[in-house]
């Protein structure tokens, strides 16, 4: 697979010097600066060892034959040949820092260099990185830098181009940024010059093998078992449900928690931008947009999906989220006997996700009379459940809110479960429960005529 590398192809380097660790950096804390400006430049001897030593392998290697190895007997051939060069070089490595610099250079061949380790560190939700010597991590709902750097501007620009080339899309300066789903689920956006001022920025929002269930969520404190309760009756008594909140706030999380009560014996069409819903249920067809082709031609939006899946005999419609005019189409599905229905909608609170329903209707070009829109929404819709993400970077549901009809040419609502906020910890952690409001949903009738019963107990007002 390799020939031997010789010192004619790759000129000898400087002796790379050992990363400090955490407890060798901390011996000298009246030398801070000089520790800062020691571990800088040594890492930037690793990256530019580890730049030419791939180089170099990508000079002897079969890349036809890469994909068809055995991991095993690629790491080892790889092994051997950078082993010889270090050699012939005189390049002192640790065995520590030699297994490292091999684990490195496999992402480089087969991964996404830099970013391999942060995509298989399960506790790791979201991946962004501003130009190449930023990269920040998402754990918990909390942001934090890491260590991870990249060489320089063309490598970034290099990883990002082979993400989006797995999955057949392009980045250039005619096109600068794109949007796109790795083979795992995971969602991907990429900026380049010259719409990114300050160089290339990727955001990889992770894909969860395991999605959170409802219990799951009960047990973090995102709601109560009582809301919870009710949440299940909703979706099996196939009221629609509209889930709100702000980015990154837990929508599609909990949208895969609610379709978990689907029957099985239910057909379900999924509509999204970029395929990331869950459903465990054995009868489920999966719809997913296309984007314009190179030339500008070909592009499948989610309005023609929603009119398409009126014709699949679905029992059901999900939508991933609704940003346009697709939105009429599936207000039209759920007053046309598609009960049962769900979406979810970018919103800061239950009363202006409704106003965000009325202005995408809009957006279809037809003038329609406000109050025709909203007499839509409030025969369409039965129920509004708004998250949020708080600033200790928690993901809670905020409220849980019955439509109950029109007033004239108002959308009434009504707060069936509330998040009162109670403060906050000596740690930051946001204190609060979450409360019925004493307000007695009116579908009660249509939960009994489902065969669902609930506590009226459930729906007390909490003393305060």
């Amino acid at each position: 697979m390799f020939n031997n590398f010789s010192k004619s192809k790759v000129e000898k380097q400087d002796r790379v010097v050992v990363l400090p660790t955490a407890s060798n950096a901390a011996a000298q804390p009246n030398n801070v600066l000089a520790n800062l400006h020691r571990e800088d430049t040594e890492l930037t001897k690793w990256l530019d060892l580890k730049t030419r030593l791939h180089e170099a392998l990508l000079d002897r290697l079969n890349l036809s034959v890469v994909d068809k190895v055995e991991p095993d007997v690629l790491r080892r051939e790889v092994a051997v040949a950078v082993g010889e060069w270090l050699k012939e070089s005189g390049e002192p490595l640790s065995g520590s820092d030699f297994n490292r610099l091999i684990d490195e250079l496999l992402h480089e061949l087969l991964g996404f260099g830099p970013l391999e380790p942060l995509l298989a560190d399960p506790t790791v939700n979201d991946i962004l990185v501003n130009g190449h010597q930023d990269v920040f991590v998402e754990r918990f709902g909390v942001l934090e830098p890491t260590s991870i750097r990249f060489r320089d501007e063309k490598h970034l620009v290099r990883i990002i181009d082979k993400i989006v080339s797995r999955v057949g899309r392009r980045v250039d300066e005619s096109q600068p940024w794109v949007d796109a789903r790795l083979e795992d689920g995971s969602r991907v956006n990429a900026i380049i010059r010259p719409c990114a001022i300050d160089g290339p920025s990727l955001s990889i929002r992770k894909f969860s093998a395991q999605p959170l269930t409802m219990e799951n969520l009960i047990e973090t404190g995102a709601l109560s078992e009582q809301a919870a309760t009710l949440l299940n009756a909703l979706v099996e008594a196939r009221m629609n449900i509209l889930i709100s909140g702000g980015t990154g706030s837990g929508k599609t999380t909990m949208l895969n928690a609610l379709s978990s009560f689907i029957n099985e014996r239910e057909r379900i069409v999924t509509i999204e931008d970029a395929a990331e819903l869950q459903l465990q249920q054995r009868h489920v067809v999966r719809l997913e947009t296309r984007p314009p082709s190179p030339q500008g031609n070909g592009a499948v939006g989610q309005r023609e999906l929603v009119r398409n899946a009126l014709r699949m005999r679905p029992d059901r419609i999900i939508v991933g989220e609704v940003r346009g005019a697709e939105t009429f189409d599936m207000l039209q599905a759920m007053n046309t006997g598609h009960d049962g229905s769900m979406t979810t909608v970018h919103a800061n609170s239950a009363r202006d996700a409704i106003s965000r329903l009325e202005q995408m209707v809009t957006m279809m070009g037809v003038d329609f009379p406000i109050g025709t829109i909203r007499a839509q929404i409030a025969s369409g819709l039965h129920f509004v459940v708004q998250l949020s993400r708080l600033s200790d970077g928690k993901r809670r549901v905020m409220s849980i809110s019955e439509i109950t009809g029109m007033e004239g040419d108002v959308l009434s609502m009504q707060d069936v479960f509330v998040f009162r906020r109670e403060g906050r910890s000596e740690t930051g952690e946001v204190l609060g429960r979450f409360i019925p409001t004493g307000v007695r949903p009116r579908c009660m009738d249509r939960l009994l005529a489902a065969g669902i019963n609930l506590d009226p107990q459930a729906f007390r007002a909490t003393e305060v």
